[in-house]
């Protein structure tokens, strides 16, 4: 697997506006992989000279914090929520759905190595998404509400 390749590609598509999700699938089709889309996520940290205000979602007006209590269980400050499945996918230690605080979603994952990712990624999570969900995550284990 030529990795160069495959960062020029990614740099290619994101520089067309192609967001994370769609250049991950684009990889894994047009190179016969199976990167997740934390692999994805990390090989793009990688790239130079990416305009990423491109990617970046346009700021939606919140409603006033007054329904701020009425949270879902499980949710964080942050409006994340985090659930852990009771079946254990395939070559994972654990996994479950994140619902994101900017309303994508996803499937993740912690392999038996202790390394963390995405699937099933339903939307375009922010830097600030994977930073609450990494707290939420960590409250959820600690056991604190699910």
């Amino acid at each position: 697997m030529d990795k160069m390749a495959i960062k020029k590609f990614m740099a290619e598509q994101l520089e067309a506006g192609n967001t994370l999700s769609d250049v991950q699938q684009m990889v894994n089709e047009k190179f016969k992989t199976r990167f997740s889309y934390m692999e994805i996520r990390i090989m793009a940290a990688e790239l130079e000279n990416i305009d990423w205000t491109k990617n970046d979602p346009v700021p939606v007006e919140k409603p006033a914090e007054k329904d701020a209590d009425a949270a879902a269980p499980g949710a964080s400050a942050g409006g994340t929520v985090v659930e852990v499945s009771k079946l254990v996918r395939p070559g994972a230690a654990m996994s479950g759905t994140v619902k994101f605080a900017s309303g994508a979603s996803a499937t993740w994952l912690l392999d038996r190595s202790g390394g963390l990712g995405f699937d099933d990624v339903n939307g375009e999570p922010t830097e600030e998404d994977t930073k609450l969900f990494l707290e939420e995550l960590r409250r959820v284990l600690q056991g604190g509400a699910r």
